[in-house]
């Protein structure tokens, strides 16, 4: 057994195999960029090698880098976690070389499983049901075409390389097919390095069903039972489970005989996730894609199977055959976990970034994270921040754990998708577990909406209620004059700087008893602060804790049901402070968010048409399309292919058309 392990990854997976190695006593070497110099993983490991800028591109995936921080800290074995380097054969072959241990695979599994159109091949000759389509050699668009109207629409046009929904495009009409091979073969390039595409028929009705592998180098490979990964965004998963809800004992088998059947033909040697697409109404199911590395899911198989899915890679990576056989895995209870990631849920899953000011999770519920209190979120990186995972001795009872679980949890200083994972897991689908890919198109057609109630109520009380000696940050912002010298008055006016028709008036009557009233009532609370960040709030003779956190500026105030972060301004001091509001116009093509300008399709004196493509964006690894607002020419170009911008950026100013302007 090798003493020393490189993690070459980042995050929350760095993190989670820390924690794995140190528990059987191996010494880790973290490596970080300099976006990520004071991450959580590299103050867990032993050592951390710097090795790059933020980019991943000129950083973590750099098979070079990788290696000589491997030669400079005499670490003996690397795990690459997943995504990143995972499943790069350069990396396989820079282990080989420099005598290091792979903590994965053989080389011929990763490049035979890592091209979609090989895997197919190899599927189909160990007997594994394969969704009808194209694979072939002839890449060129018109083959493409031809091949998707020969298969008929709809069609799912994707990469052959990689996974996590990129380069992927479902086609219901002719007339976006081409478009969409475009785009897709677009992504792919920018993604894997490797722009070749398969078309396949397009299951209506889909759900996504995979199953885990373990594998040694003595020729055993068995299961570890299933999951339903079916609730999912753009391809990326959000609620995950183990083992998959409805099944029938037959088609159970079935999955898991297919799965080791394709482990067996390629000897496989280490943890793998077989994935499956089954029609949600007749339970048929088709092989989708093999992912040779750890998956982001795997925390729901360990929890059912009590194993612990990095330390058997660690072992079989050293030459161990496995420990178990299939007859003795049991799959006890059920398992679910939801990914929490820094998006606006009811902005379109926006990314968010900035830094992450209070982060506490019950410890009722497993937690597997890169993140704490201080850890700044850009936007370089996918926007996961945890995994959070609840275990019960059935379904509901995991579900109800879970959602429990993301009520308890307090996080402030960016939006997360907290309070969108539990309303998904209190839907009346996902309790039923009736689920498909489309599930959340079904549930919310116009998008997921968060109501923060009286969020502006409990913000304007906890900043009437903080001491008046506190160090308050509004102090210090130029034309904001929001604590008189003697402190707060008994009576004052507050509003949200960013929305100031929303107003809120307190009035201290005796003691810790307040009036507060808004645009059209008033009600009589009871405030008191039990902490520095947590304020009891009483109406009604109910009680309620809200978490309130005041920095830069902002009032965080969090609760079971709400997460929100509030301006709050004094009326007066509104009225006297010139306050602008950054606000969208047709003429002004800016950037939605942090990223990176990948390609200007403007150019200027061109005459452009409304939801005309003018600038292309790359945001937390996802493509983004600004269009042009209305119709117009283009009167100036501030966008430069390969800046970084902010959110805000201005990259095309417009100059409308007369009835445009009109």
């Amino acid at each position: 057994m090798f003493d020393s392990l490189l993690i070459a990854n980042r995050g929350e997976i760095a993190c989670r195999i820390i924690k794995t190695a140190r528990k059987m006593g191996l010494r880790t070497v973290a490596v970080f960029s300099e976006a990520d110099r004071d991450a959580l993983h590299v103050r867990m490991a032993d050592q951390a090698v710097a090795i790059g800028p933020a980019p991943a591109g000129e950083s973590y995936l750099c098979t070079d880098k990788i290696l000589e921080a491997a030669r400079l800290t005499g670490a003996q074995a690397v795990h690459p976690g997943y995504g990143f380097l995972s499943e790069q054969p350069d990396l396989v072959e820079g282990c080989a070389a420099q005598g290091l241990v792979w903590v994965g695979p053989h080389l011929e599994a990763i490049t035979s499983m890592g091209s979609k159109i090989a895997a197919k091949k190899i599927a189909l000759e160990a007997g594994v049901p394969c969704i009808p389509g194209y694979a072939g050699e002839d890449q060129s668009d018109a083959a493409l075409v031809a091949a998707a109207h020969e298969i008929g629409l709809p069609v799912m046009v994707k990469a052959s390389a990689g996974g996590g929904g990129k380069g992927m495009r479902a086609v219901f009409e002719p007339i976006d097919l081409e478009a969409a091979i475009r785009a897709a073969r677009t992504e792919a390039a920018r993604s894997f390095g490797d722009d070749r595409l398969l078309i396949e028929r397009l299951i209506r009705n889909p759900r996504h069903v995979e199953v885990q592998l373990l594998g040694d180098k003595h020729g055993n490979v068995i299961h570890l039972f299933e999951r339903d990964c079916s609730v999912q965004r753009n391809h990326q998963k959000i609620l995950e489970e183990a083992p998959a809800p409805n099944l029938t004992e037959a088609t159970r088998q079935a999955l898991c005989e297919a799965a080791v059947g394709l482990g067996r033909k390629i000897g496989y040697d280490s943890t793998g996730t077989v994935e499956f697409v089954m029609d949600a109404a007749t339970s048929e199911f088709f092989f989708l894609e093999m992912n040779t590395r750890l998956q982001v899911e795997h925390t729901v198989t360990e929890e059912v199977t009590g194993l612990d899915l990095v330390e058997q890679q660690l072992l079989v990576a050293s030459g161990r055959p496995l420990g178990l056989t299939q007859d003795q895995v049991m799959c006890t209870g059920h398992a679910m976990e939801a990914r929490l990631t820094a998006e606006d849920a009811s902005d379109g899953f926006r990314p968010e970034t900035g830094t992450i000011l209070k982060w506490q999770v019950p410890q009722s519920i497993r937690c597997d994270s890169g993140v704490d209190a201080g850890s700044a979120v850009g936007s370089s990186y996918d926007s996961m921040i945890a995994k959070l995972i609840a275990h019960g001795p059935d379904r509901d009872a995991a579900r109800r754990k879970l959602i429990a679980g993301l009520e308890r949890t307090e996080v402030a200083g960016l939006r997360t998708t907290r309070q969108f994972l539990r309303d998904a897991l209190q839907t009346k689908r996902f309790q039923s577990g009736e689920i498909t890919t489309d599930f959340l198109r079904q549930e919310w057609p116009k998008g997921w909406r968060q109501s923060n109630g009286d969020t502006l109520v409990y913000a304007a009380l906890a900043l009437h209620l903080a001491p008046k000696d506190s160090k308050s940050p509004w102090q210090s912002l130029s034309g904001f004059r929001l604590l008189e010298a003697a402190g707060r008055p008994a009576h004052a006016v507050y509003l949200d700087a960013k929305a100031p028709e929303n107003r809120v008036s307190v009035q201290k009557v005796a003691g810790t008893r307040f009036v507060v009233g808004r645009t059209s009532d008033e009600e009589r609370l009871e405030a008191t602060w039990l902490a520095p960040e947590t304020l009891r709030v009483e109406r009604n003779g109910v009680q309620e804790i809200i978490g309130v956190l005041i920095s830069n500026g902002m009032v965080h105030v969090w609760g079971k049901d709400f997460d929100a972060a509030h301006q709050v301004v004094q009326l007066g001091d509104y009225n006297a402070a010139q306050h602008q509001k950054t606000t969208a116009a047709p003429d002004r093509i800016a950037a939605t968010m942090p990223g990176l300008v990948v390609n200007v399709l403007a150019e200027k004196g061109a005459a452009v048409g409304a939801g005309e493509t003018l600038v292309v964006m790359e945001s937390m690894k996802l493509l983004m399309e600004l269009k042009a607002l209305a119709a117009g020419t283009v009167e100036s170009i501030r966008a430069v292919p390969g800046e970084s911008v902010e959110a805000g950026t201005l990259l095309v100013q417009l100059q409308l058309n007369e009835e445009q302007r009109g």
